[in-house]
């Protein structure tokens, strides 16, 4: 499996917030939601987001723009229009003066806006969460990433779908949604030239893609510089030159990183205990997966597991 492959596999959307926006001007939607991954794909019309104090950004029919940063942004039809909207945590939509909004707003399944003719129109999806390893991905894009992805089949799909209520079509959604998400890194990766300073153009470097999968398929064994560099046919300064220049960090700082995400990742499935999890990514004991984790974290792997398992249920009620 490719490096990029693995990363992907870590903001995998469960429930996924997912609508179609209709809107007329004049709008302006202030979002406030902290998530840590929306894509936004203008259908028609157009849009201008802004996020901080970077310049305005047009949305046009064809672009697709993911935005990785939760500080707060604006969707509007103007760049400088006043947010009449406002969209909070869980979605939460209000007016300027708290009214709640969301059901005044509701034009149909999965669709939303201020007219259902509206002219500008936006289908917009939204990550709960994305794991620790799919941090290490979204950490690795800039802020914001627009594409230009006209005529893309899986948006088309999307827009079938999204008005259908069947058995599992949430599942089904979500996974539409990965397939976006994958299209437009992958997109980002092939044309972008910030690429090239992270591990997202290591397939460029064939030692380095094959260092990092290594890493990645095996994490529990003892990997050093020297073993990694033997293996992959370089020597060990070219591997620790080389690694760093595209990743951006030491290999075995790679690899703790690594080790410590997926095993934060693997905390979510109970049938795991921590030692299991502690030899699975590459721990002699648990008291040393135990220091390492809390030094990455700020908290113990019991206090860890036992913060997702809350939030999951807060998540999911229906599920306990």
């Amino acid at each position: 499996m490719d490096p990029l492959a693995h990363f992907l596999d870590g903001p995998r959307a469960r429930n996924a917030f997912l609508l179609r926006v209709k809107m007329s001007p004049p709008w302006s939607i202030r979002v406030e939601d902290d998530a840590p991954l929306t894509m936004v794909a203008m259908l028609r019309g157009s849009a201008f987001f802004r996020q901080r104090n970077s310049d305005p950004i047009l949305l046009e029919p064809g672009s697709l723009l993911l935005i990785r940063d939760p500080s707060a942004y604006t969707l509007a039809d103007k760049p400088d229009e006043k947010p009449t909207y406002f969209i909070g945590i869980d979605q939460n939509c209000s007016g300027p003066n708290g009214e709640d909004l969301a059901q005044a707003l509701r034009t149909g399944l999965r669709t939303w806006g201020n007219d259902a003719d509206g002219g500008d129109v936006m289908l917009v999806g939204t990550y709960r969460s994305s794991g620790e390893v799919g941090d290490i991905l979204l950490t690795s894009l800039p802020p914001h990433v627009l594409l230009q992805m006209a005529d893309n089949p899986i948006i088309a799909v999307l827009m079938q779908e999204i008005d259908r209520d069947g058995v599992a079509q949430v599942s089904v959604l979500d996974r539409l949604l990965d397939l976006l998400l994958i299209g437009a890194v992958r997109a980002w990766t092939a044309h972008d030239s910030n690429a090239e300073q992270n591990w997202l153009a290591a397939e460029q470097d064939p030692a380095i893609q094959q260092a990092i999968r290594l890493i990645h398929s095996s994490p529990e064994k003892p990997w050093t510089v020297e073993s990694l560099a033997a293996h992959v046919g370089v020597s060990r300064a070219s591997l620790a030159r080389r690694f760093h220049d595209r990743v951006g960090k030491p290999p075995i700082a790679y690899l703790n990183q690594w080790r410590l995400a997926k095993a934060a990742d693997l905390m979510a499935d109970k049938r795991f205990t921590l030692t299991t999890i502690s030899r699975q990514v590459g721990y002699a004991s648990p008291f040393s997966f135990s220091t390492a984790f809390k030094k990455r974290y700020g908290v113990s792997p019991q206090e860890y597991r036992r913060r997702k398992t809350l939030a999951a249920i807060s998540e999911n009620p229906e599920g306990r």
